[in-house]
Parts: structure tokens; sequence; C-alpha cells
């Protein structure tokens, strides 16, 4: 890291403001009106602030539809002078006697807003208690297979992992620990408020969630080194096109798992839970992952009272083309 790129960073951040910002972004996903309302300063000031720490690459800006969220930057120069100066303000001991009472106040506010999500998300899983009871007795525990998908990456070198079609983030929260960094995506943002929620209450740091397309993932090739796809591909109009779009930003070497229903006469999901596919047949999945450049390695069956759940695994070949 060069001194200028130290200096830039240390510029941006050179206002009480920022350090709070900074602190507070350091803790997780937060939106301009998350940041507005525990700061209490006005919205274009805060956006202000946010602008210039993200031009000096101290933060990440994610869009989500209409909103936007903020968080550390994961990466780069900028990354690491956010993080030393997180470090130095953390226990107070960088900041002077008022931004260090502030700071404890932002936190406690900070905390409130996460016990209010934790409160939003357990009324959304009530109302929708029914419907998650019904698959999970036709399917079975959730442990087994996302232990089946955990045991298949363990022990592989993950900088960075995906989980497409991350729903409430139970899964990321549990592969989470086997990369440097996790993200999952999800196009509903009811979903993507339960994930984070879950990934706060799990103080997990290292991974967040943002809104997007399976089918047109935002991030370039070769972005990731493993990608599961869990429960998702029976919701798919084109599940052959969601494997492709996985491969493309899958890196060589990289890990593709996926897990979903075997092949059943189900008729009455389609209705009642908008599936599209009733389970999928290995030689599909072979095919689709043969057609998007992967390697086969492994299928496995997980018998359910009702319906079976199969995981499949596949690589990237260690060398060879990007898939564009």
């Amino acid at each position: 890291m060069g001194v200028e790129a130290v200096l830039i960073g240390l510029r941006a951040a050179a206002e009480a403001t920022r350090l709070r910002l900074l602190a507070l972004c350091a803790q997780g996903d937060l939106s301009v009106s998350d940041l507005v309302r525990i700061l209490g300063l006005s919205q274009p000031r805060v956006s202000r602030h946010l602008k210039v720490m993200c031009e000096a690459g101290l933060l990440d800006r994610l869009p989500e539809g209409t909103w936007v969220f903020y968080r550390l930057a994961p990466a780069g120069p900028g990354a690491q002078v956010a993080r030393a100066i997180v470090g130095l303000v953390a226990g107070e001991a960088g900041a002077t006697d008022e931004t260090a009472g502030l700071l404890a106040v932002d936190r406690a506010r900070l905390e409130a807003l996460r016990a209010e999500r934790a409160d939003a998300a357990a009324a959304y899983f009530r109302s929708n208690a029914p419907q998650w009871d019904e698959l999970r007795r036709l399917s079975g525990a959730e442990e087994p297979v996302e232990n089946a998908i955990a045991q298949r990456l363990a022990g592989r070198p993950i900088r960075d992992l995906l989980d497409i079609g991350t729903g409430t983030g139970r899964l990321l929260e549990r592969l989470a620990p086997l990369a440097r960094h996790a993200t999952g995506i999800d196009q509903s943002r009811e979903m993507l408020s339960l994930a984070r929620a879950n990934l706060d209450k799990a103080r997990i740091r290292h991974a967040q969630v943002r809104q997007g397309d399976m089918y047109a993932l935002p991030w370039p090739s070769a972005s990731f080194d493993a990608i599961s796809v869990h429960q998702v591909l029976h919701f798919a109009e084109h599940p052959g096109a969601v494997i492709a779009e996985a491969a493309r930003v899958l890196r060589p070497g990289g890990r593709l798992i996926v897990a979903d229903l075997a092949p059943h006469e189900r008729e009455d999901l389609r209705e009642r839970h908008n599936h599209r596919r009733l389970g999928f047949a290995s030689a599909d999945i072979k095919a689709w992952c043969a057609q998007a450049g992967l390697i086969w390695r492994e299928d496995l069956t997980l018998p359910g009272p009702e319906l079976n759940v199969c995981v499949w695994v596949a690589d990237r070949p260690e060398t060879g083309p990007e898939r564009e």
C-alpha cells in the first residue's frame, strides 16, 4: 500500500461524522436511512460524507432497487486504511471524549435498530410459518443437506463464496466460516431483510447480501471460488441458464454445489408454492454443467419423509478460457 493511498484515505476520514460512519459501516450493511436515523443528521449531509469515503475506497456502495446500502470496503488500499482507522476508534483510544461519547450512542442506536429488524423478521416468519413447515415436512430437516454442502467445501481455499438465492441467509450463515468473504444474492427484498437480521444476530461481519438477478449476476467473470445454489432451481424458468451464469463467475478450480429436489409428482407444489419444476434428474444437472464447461464430481441423494433432496457437485477446470 503506497503512501499516497494512505493519505487519500486519511483525508477522506478526517472528520468526526465520517469516523462515526466508518465505525457503523464496519458492523455490516446499513442503508442511508439507517445511518440518518442513527446519527440524527440530514440525508444530504450523510450522503455527502458517504460519497467522499466511497471515492476514497474506504466504503463500498451497494445499490438495491431504489435503496443503497453501505459497508466497509472488503479489499484494496482504502479497505486497509478503513480497517486501521476503525481499529483505532473501536475502543475510543483514537477519539476525543466528545467523539467517544457519540460512538457509544451510535452503537446503542444500532443495536436498537437491529432489535427492530429481528422483531420484523420474527413477525414475517410467523405469518409464513405454515408454508415453511409444510416444505420442511415434505423434504425433511435442513441440517443434513447443509452439512453435505459444507463438507464438500471444507478444506478448500475459498477467498470468495457466493450463495445464489440466499433467502433467509441460513446457508450463507452456515458456509461463511469456510470463506474469507461470503455473499448472498436474492431478488426478494423481504428475504434480504431477514438475511441481514440473521447475519447481524450471528455477528457475522465478513458476509453480506445484495439484491440481484440469478440470470445476470452483477459480477465479472471468475469472481468466486465456491458457489452454492440451494433449493432455487425448482423456481427457475430456465435452470440451465442459472447454472451457466454461476459457472461464468466461478474461478478456475472453483466449485459449484447445487442442492434441490429429486424428481417427484407433487403437482400441488406448482400452485401452492410456485414451483416451476417438479425436481431434477441427475442427468439434466450433469448436462447443464457440461454445457457450462464444468467437470462433474459427485451426486448424492438424501431421503426425506416425502421428497428426496439431491446434492450435485461440479468444478471449473484449473485452466481454460473464461466464459463470457
